[in-house]
């Protein structure tokens, strides 16, 4: 990896995305045609894993920062802003307060995060929802704490064709109220409530460099505009069961110092239970999407 010119190189590890990637030093800035080969493995894999990138703050937002702009982590938890323990270039999703100290079993910040375990898409409760998410692993508990990644392209392909036009021009209502919902979370003060107004999502999304199609999925999804919430929820419960088949679903198993790169236009993601009082301390920079999804054409 002390080699410049050391060529950026692709290995596929899921089922039918994802890929290990090797010949990347996140210690130093990249050259265009690393920006462009990362790009392109994105076009290709949706999700891609960097591996023993020891890597400070900086660092990481140096490497995210040159694959385009950031999205702010800003009123999207339940921690308020002097209990930030990261500036906002970060979402933390650590179970840590500001001291550095796990979270109580009981604290609400704790809880509301578990919401993270549900199959979802980051960001997909803004107008405009996020493009990658770059998280990177600075301690890991003793077990568990995976995460899984869906490939929504794959679970789109799969449908029959009376499927694929019966989605097609379907928009649903995403807010974090939601999905914290499914979980018996509605702990929620009026100013949360209206922080997280629902906002309005495409169903089927087409990629801007590839023109394939995908679901556009999240457990933020409660609603499909025109049609009554009940039938609604029974309809995206088995979207998201069809669309996280084994088939469709690559596991990671973390490491400290890999970084897990993923296309939130393209996958689901969900993190995995881990022992409630070890740390696990990941740091998520997040690029910004460029457009609302409901004012995407095919």
């Amino acid at each position: 990896m002390d080699n410049p010119a050391m060529p950026v190189i692709t290995r596929q590890i899921g089922p039918c995305f994802a890929a290990e990637v090797e010949g990347v030093d996140m210690t130093k800035p990249l050259s265009p045609d690393d920006v462009a080969a990362i790009h392109a493995g994105m076009d290709m894999y949706a999700v891609l894993v960097f591996h023993d990138q020891r890597i400070d703050d900086e660092q990481q937002l140096a490497f995210s920062r040159s694959l385009g702009e950031l999205e702010h982590a800003i009123g999207t938890s339940l921690r308020a802003p002097e209990e930030y323990r990261l500036p906002t270039t970060f979402a933390d999703v650590s179970n840590l307060d500001k001291d550095h100290k796990v979270f109580a079993r009981d604290d609400r910040r704790r809880l509301f995060a578990i919401g993270n375990r549900l199959w979802h898409s980051d960001s997909s409760f803004k107008p405009i929802p996020a493009k990658y998410s770059l998280l990177h692993a600075r301690s890991i508990p003793s077990k568990g704490g995976n995460t899984e990644f869906a490939d929504m392209r794959a679970a789109y392909d799969a449908f029959d064709d009376g499927t694929k036009a019966e989605v097609e021009d379907l928009i649903c209502e995403h807010s974090q109220l939601f999905s914290r919902q499914q979980l018996g979370f509605t702990d929620f003060t009026d100013e949360e409530r209206a922080r997280f107004e629902p906002v309005r999502q495409r169903l089927v999304r087409t990629h801007p460099a590839t023109g394939r199609k995908s679901l556009y999925l999240s457990s933020h999804a409660g609603g499909i505009l025109g049609w009554p919430v009940p039938e609604a929820r029974a309809f995206l419960r088995d979207l998201v069961e069809h669309a996280t088949q084994r088939q469709f679903v690559y596991t990671h198993t973390w490491r400290v110092g890999d970084l897990v790169m993923w296309d939130n236009r393209r996958t689901m993601h969900r993190a995995r239970p881990f022992p409630a009082h070890e740390p696990r301390d990941m740091r998520r920079t997040t690029l910004a999407g460029d457009q609302p999804t409901v004012t995407q054409v095919a």
